[in-house]
């Protein structure tokens, strides 16, 4: 990465200079101590060991006016005569001139190669930046986290002083999701900002492309103001297209009078190209989560619609028969016992179509479930399995409907699949409440082996519960049961 903005050219050309001095400086002692050894002329090149580091560090420029500075020191000093710039000898005069062509050449060659240098360096740090926020987009992690790593990937790559992303709001304001800073600052995070002032939200907003502000001196507005107050000279954005519209804006500040380099507006753009993925992806997974929580909710409602026909019609017309049917069986005589036997059976028969239509009515809908809670109908669900059933119920407040029916299906089915594949001899139903999370678990003592992907129901399991933002474990090795694992966070309830 490129020498940090610090210091102001001026200021970092007078520490070249004063470098420059003390490098030749040194070099002259070592010459002086080398004189009464080795042929003078022939220690002229150690000056090359000053114009170095000065091309490397400080550019042509510098290392030139090194190799002059050299030059001028090491005939004043070692040739004759002595403490005159005057040469008289042309073969000294020759090589003193090799020798100032050589080392200008190879200060622009040691220069060069600095700067291929940093441009690889940085080539390869945006690449490795880059890497790092496609992977955090390939995990799908949460928005707010991508935001505010992006942030500072882009701070630090463009070797800014800070660095924010903005989001653009309805309103015609903007609100800060992510901030960073390497120096001490205070960088809002959810707070609003109007765009009434020099910006470069407000000019990335009009324009709809990169901007580069170079001074905030004399501006008004909100987010002028800041800038004034946290001591920024310039700043550099870029916009965030999702969809084909703005969404927001990366921001780059610094501190120094030395501005951007020309490329940064370049580098912050592939950074938006994978904020703007991102948050395409994190919108089409919320709409999905909608989508599926509809779904479910509407079946729900369906199957407790279906649920309050069956009892307010259908159940009801046979309570009905079967009192007037008791009436009528009060009436035949007691001599008609053939009559009277058919009676019975038709009796028995709507009984039991009775018991039936309840007990299909209960499984769609239970109407303990709407009274009681959650509790209290597991315990019903219990009382009926296939499998004897051992609960251990926390108790919970009353959750939201949603929450509560697809829990209570969640088991239901559950222990209806155990029933089906399990071959099971018992069943363990725990639930409790932890850090905002409601925690389901079904445990069976079965053959194991289950997997979601054997078409066992587990499927439609995991989807009810992924439908309310929840997640779904299994744990089921062969022969050793099955545990089936749901958390449904509260947020709704």
């Amino acid at each position: 990465m490129a020498l940090r903005r610090t210091r102001s050219p001026g200021i970092r050309r007078l520490m070249g200079l004063l470098a420059a001095g003390l490098l030749v400086a040194a070099v002259t002692g070592v010459v002086k101590l080398g004189e009464p050894h080795v042929p003078t002329l022939n220690l002229l090149v150690l000056y090359l060991l000053a114009v170095l580091p000065i091309a490397v560090f400080w550019g042509t420029p510098l290392a030139v006016v090194t190799a002059v500075l050299s030059v001028w020191t090491y005939a004043y000093l070692f040739v004759a005569p002595l403490h005159s710039v005057l040469v008289a000898d042309a073969e000294n005069a020759i090589g003193l001139g090799v020798f100032l062509v050589t080392a200008v050449v190879v200060g622009e060659l040691a220069s060069r190669l600095r700067r291929a240098a940093l441009v690889a360096k940085r080539l390869s740090d945006e690449q490795s930046a880059l890497r790092r926020v496609a992977t955090q987009v390939a995990r799908g992690v949460p928005p707010a986290v991508l935001f505010t790593a992006v942030t500072e990937e882009v701070g630090r790559l463009c070797d800014a002083d800070l660095a924010r992303m903005e989001r653009y709001e309805p309103d015609g304001m903007v609100t800060g999701v992510a901030a960073w800073s390497r120096v001490p600052a205070h960088l809002a995070v959810g707070e609003r900002f109007e765009l009434d002032g020099l910006s470069v939200a407000r000019d990335v907003r009009d324009s709809g492309g990169l901007v580069r502000l170079e001074s905030f001196a004399g501006a008004s507005g909100a987010i002028a103001r800041e800038a004034q107050a946290l001591g920024i000279r310039s700043s550099i954005g870029c916009p965030i297209k999702v969809g084909g519209r703005l969404w927001g804006v990366i921001a780059a500040s610094t501190t120094s009078d030395t501005p951007f380099p020309a490329n940064t507006e370049a580098q912050i753009a592939g950074f938006t190209e994978l904020v703007a993925t991102a948050i395409e992806n994190a919108e089409a997974r919320a709409e999905l989560m909608a989508s599926r929580a509809r779904v479910v909710v509407t079946a729900d409602r369906t199957r407790r619609q279906i649920e309050r026909n069956l009892h307010d019609g259908a159940q009801q017309r046979l309570v009905s028969l079967a009192m007037r049917l008791q009436t009528t069986q009060a009436k035949v005589p007691s001599e008609l016992v053939e009559l009277s036997s058919e009676l019975d059976q038709l009796a028995g028969g709507l009984t039991d179509a009775l018991d039936e239509l309840r007990e299909t009515a209960r499984g769609i809908h239970p109407a303990i479930l709407a009274e009681g809670g959650l509790s209290p109908a597991l315990k019903a669900l219990a009382r009926r399995s296939a499998i004897p059933v051992q609960l251990a119920l926390r108790a919970e407040p009353r959750l939201s409907e949603r929450l509560e029916v697809s829990a209570y299906y969640f088991v239901s089915e559950a222990l209806t699949n155990a029933a089906k594949h399990s071959h099971a001899s018992l069943l363990t139903v725990s639930t409790n409440i932890v850090g905002g999370v409601l925690h389901v678990q079904i445990h069976d003592d079965g053959q194991g082996g289950a997997d979601f992907t054997r078409g066992t129901g587990l499927l439609g399991l995991r989807d009810r519960v992924e439908a309310l933002g929840g997640r779904v474990t299994l744990d089921s090795p062969r022969g050793l049961g099955t545990t089936l694992m749901a958390e449904f966070p509260l947020t709704d309830s």
